[in-house]
């Protein structure tokens, strides 16, 4: 019987590494490829859309194969890790000329979607972050880390907390133990990446130590984080997770911050989503965030998104910003200066996140150093702003002045992509890199001196220097001079008419011109490894730096947009009334056509108007007014002016938005049953500062139970013991008698014009309610048949007319619709009759003489035959 295949070395040393990571894509290092195998293979062929092919085709051990250049990793891998999958990177560890035997190989990174650190896998906008989620029977424990900028973030609350937290920062991928993996899908959803872990790893114990170690301290009390036990495990279950992904070098993770309940406004999911602070439903719709964001580096883009989700409910916080971007409004010089610089700062806070890794280029090195001079500029110069927290800022900012210099002087201005490119390190840095530099680029210059100085030594004037296979580099002496052949020259071949030489300096060039490459790439790599241990020492200072423009750049921001969109001010104070004169909202506003003004409002919420009903025609802007008080409310939080022309707004911890809704077929749920969830998640957790934003409430059912809900729900924040500002947007007229029964609610409507039945959106807010959706109008507008328009005002005058009967009497007694013959001969000779009510316009009937009359009907019947 014939020998069972084996498999070949290479695949048993591939075998034993996948072993090790079978839930992993292994990319296997082999020569200048990276191959996949098996199962591997066939995801990688398909994800990326290369070719599948077979290895040792119709043995026993064949399998399948898919692989991709080396340097072509950047582009693919992205694309499975995007894809959703963990991919570990197997590198050869040792140089294949000096293996003896089969290369041997490792594991050199595992990257999965939360451990991203490469270029072309991150957004510059956002963050990249990985959560831990640690499930107690009372209090979760969650912390979240973006590995591309040393960010820390830890924290503890209920379910619904942690729910925000995670539908504002939105982490590519969430750790949780293989136990609450149902639990967490059935809280949180299925939106989100997950990666099970064991939950021995979650032992308190064991997660402090691993903090401790990691930030060499002897305790978590610094970071304000010491009673926070099951963040605590978080936090040490992303360092576990991080360094079994083969990610030890972590030294850019400096710090580790408590995001506190009570420092930022509560703004749930559906808020978020409602109010298109980030995203939008429509993939060419505008977002709060995509107008805002005026900022010029990524770091500013990044924090400024942050700022928009996550807003300030503290004054002396939320004023410190406000007076900061009054300071550049009214300094217009310094504004231009500063955002000048900031515009030269590079992404420093992800570029210094290489350097641990030693990922760190010559071009990111340079980079790093252009904009720690730039940083240095801005401390020197602005040393005594004359605003308190402005002053604050640069005063934290280092100049890492002697770091900086070091880099210029090292690397040339415009370095390589890559240290092994060579050409990177500066003349006069390292004076045998210059020698042999000076080697390999002029060699033959130094040959011809030499040959020039020996010949004149010896007086052999037809001496040669030449080279070749056998002896290298040789001298070529006649046999006419032979004589004069110096003692310490060593023979090595003689021919008919000559003899060759060989010197021991001619010899000692020879190996530096012969190695003189490798040796230079060695040298310069020394260097730069030098250069960048050093920079690992100034990795906090250079966070802190890129903190300080990041803030800058959106308090910049924020006076670009309050000068280029004529935003004002705003009060923001405590328990103050909210009054916006002249409101507008900030996204539709960019969005109207050239030379069209944005109809403004004045909206006013107080003790004696708490909540506002607002009813008017569809497509009139209640749904717009309702969003552009929410985000005016929003934007001064955070710091911003706002588009009106006054406002004081008070401070609100809470935003809540119920606005539109659809069906969650996923879980079985209709659109009513989502609106009364959302709806009920609101009553339940709003407070006295709170701002309720309801739009159309009820209608997901019948008309009457409805009303009732609608009705029931206004009455309750009424009744409140909270009373928080509430404005309600509604279809159900019926609702306007609360103004009557309850002195803090108020009626308002917009405003309409009704012109020649046709109905004409004057946007304006108004006092009092409106009786008239005007929904047959819109159908019009929007191109229903006539036919359907008009049985439609039919159906709607004989509703009316039984207005006082009951609904389902009033319903029974529309009459069928009739096929009328006057009718379909007005709809095909509709344009005849356009041009019969012309003819009829031009005559004065009083002019007219009966014969004239007559001819005039005549030419009339004449038209309709």
């Amino acid at each position: 019987m014939p020998k069972p295949a084996t498999d070949t070395p290479l695949m048993q040393q591939h075998n034993a590494i996948k072993q090790k990571y079978p839930d992993a894509i292994l990319l296997f290092r082999v020569g200048d490829f990276y191959e996949t195998f098996g199962s591997d293979a066939v995801i990688t062929a398909k994800v990326l859309g290369i070719t599948l092919t077979k290895r040792n085709n119709g043995n026993a051990t064949s399998s399948e194969l898919a692989g991709f250049p080396y340097h072509a990793l950047d582009t693919y891998l992205h694309k499975l890790v995007k894809a959703g999958h963990r991919v570990a990177i197997c590198d050869q560890l040792e140089d294949p000329k000096q293996a003896k035997g089969i290369v041997k190989r490792g594991v050199t990174e595992l990257v999965t979607p939360g451990v991203a650190t490469n270029d072309k896998m991150l957004q510059t906008e956002s963050n990249n972050f990985l959560a831990a989620l640690h499930f107690t029977t009372t209090t979760l424990g969650i912390a979240f880390v973006d590995i591309s900028t040393g960010e820390f973030f830890v924290t503890e609350g209920n379910a619904e907390y942690i729910d925000k937290l995670l539908q504002t920062l939105q982490p590519a991928e969430v750790l949780v133990t293989k136990l609450d993996a149902q639990n967490f899908k059935q809280q949180f959803g299925l939106g989100y990446h997950t990666y099970l872990l064991e939950s021995w790893l979650y032992e308190l114990q064991y997660c402090t130590d691993l903090l401790l170690k990691h930030f060499e301290t002897q305790s978590l009390r610094g970071y304000g984080v010491d009673a926070l036990p099951q963040a605590i495990i978080a936090a040490g279950v992303i360092l576990h997770y991080l360094k079994d992904t083969q990610h030890p070098n972590l030294q850019h993770i400096t710090t580790l911050r408590r995001l506190d309940r009570d420092n930022y406004m509560w703004l749930d999911r559906f808020t978020i989503n409602n109010l298109e602070l980030i995203n939008s439903p429509n993939a060419q719709g505008k977002t709060l965030l995509s107008v805002l964001d005026n900022t010029h580096t990524a770091m500013g883009a990044r924090l400024l998104r942050r700022w928009l989700i996550m807003p300030l409910v503290q004054q002396h916080k939320i004023e410190q910003r406000l007076y900061a971007v009054q300071f550049f409004v009214n300094n217009k010089t310094i504004h231009n200066e500063l955002l000048t610089i900031i515009k030269s700062i590079g992404d420093i806070e992800r570029l210094v996140s290489k350097i641990p890794n030693r990922k760190v280029t010559p071009r990111d090195v340079i980079a790093l150093a252009i904009s720690l001079q730039s940083i240095a500029t801005i401390k020197e110069t602005y040393a005594t702003i004359e605003n308190e927290y402005l002053q604050s800022l640069l005063d934290t900012i280092n100049s890492c002045t002697t770091i900086s210099n070091k880099i210029l002087q090292t690397i040339i201005d415009q370095p390589p992509v890559a240290i092994h490119k060579g050409g990177t390190i500066k003349s006069g840095v390292h004076a045998e890199l210059d020698e042999l530099r000076n080697i390999a680029h002029n060699s033959k210059n130094y040959l011809l001196q030499l040959q020039q100085q020996e010949a004149q030594a010896t007086g052999i004037s037809s001496l040669k220097i030449a080279y070749n296979n056998v002896f290298g580099y040789y001298l070529e002496v006649t046999n006419i001079h032979k004589e004069k052949v110096p003692a310490t020259w060593h023979r090595k071949q003689t021919l008919t008419n000559a003899e060759r030489y060989i010197t021991p300096e001619l010899k000692e060039y020879e190996e530096k011109i012969l190695g003189a490459e490798d040796k230079i790439i060695k040298i310069e790599t020394t260097l730069f490894d030098n250069l960048t241990q050093d920079l690992i020492l100034y990795i906090q200072p250079i966070q802190t730096n890129a903190h300080v423009i990041a803030t800058l750049d959106c308090l910049l921001c924020f006076s670009h947009n309050a000068q280029h969109y004529n935003y004002c001010v705003p009060i923001v104070q405590p328990n103050i009334p909210l009054q916006l004169t002249d409101s507008r909202h900030p996204v539709i506003e960019q969005l109207l056509p050239t030379g069209e003004t944005y109809i403004t409002n004045d909206v006013q919420l107080n003790a004696d108007q708490q909540i506002i009903i607002l009813t008017g025609p569809n497509m009139s802007g209640k749904s717009a007014l309702l969003r552009q008080v929410a985000l005016i409310t929003l934007m001064a939080h955070c710091g911003s002016y706002v588009p009106c022309s006054a406002a004081q707004i008070p401070i609100t911890d809470k935003i809540f938005t119920r606005v539109g809704a659809s069906d969650n077929l996923s879980t079985g749920e209709s659109t009513f049953m989502v609106e009364m969830n959302e709806t009920a998640s609101i009553l339940n957790n709003l407070t006295t500062n709170s701002l309720i934003i309801l739009d159309e409430i009820g209608r997901g059912t019948s008309t009457y139970d409805g009303i009732s809900i609608a009705w029931s729900i206004v009455e309750y924040l009424q009744q409140s013991v909270h009373q928080p500002y509430t404005l309600f947007a509604t279809h159900y007229h019926e609702l306007n008698v609360l103004e009557g029964m309850y002195p803090n609610i108020k009626n308002y409507h917009i405003t309409n014009k009704e012109i020649a039945n046709k109905i004409i959106f004057l946007r304006k807010l108004a006092a009092g309610g409106s009786t008239n959706s005007f929904g047959i109008h819109v159908a019009k507008m929007a191109g229903m048949p006539n036919s359907l328009v008009k049985r439609a005002t039919q159906i709607l005058t004989q509703l009316e007319a039984n207005d006082n009967a009951s609904n389902s009497k009033a319903i029974s007694n529309i009459t069928p619709r009739q096929q009328e013959v006057q009718l379909s001969i007005f709809d095909t000779h509709s344009q005849t009759f356009d041009t019969i009510r012309s003819v009829l316009s031009t005559v004065d009937i009083n002019r007219l003489t009966p014969v004239e009359a007559l001819l005039k009907l005549q030419e009339i019947k004449g038209m309709i035959k």
